[in-house]
């Protein structure tokens, strides 16, 4: 998840948006643009793809990288 944290973050901060204006364009909670940032495990999966497709992008099953458990 952290991989996915540091995405939305640097592309947020690249689109010029604070966290309250990317909440409100992406339609998702300021509580929960925040958890994503930090990285907290359990956020739901439906809501981290709304938060990607800001950025045209998508989560999609894929292998495990060790070093991100």
């Amino acid at each position: 998840m952290k991989s996915i944290a540091d995405f939305v973050k640097k592309e947020r901060k690249k689109a010029g948006l604070t966290q309250e204006e990317f909440a409100l364009r992406s339609g998702l909670g300021l509580r929960f643009v925040r958890e994503l940032e930090q990285g907290k495990e359990t956020v739901r999966m439906d809501k981290v793809n709304q938060a990607l497709a800001m950025f045209g992008m998508e989560a999609v099953p894929g292998k495990i990288d060790r070093e991100d458990l």
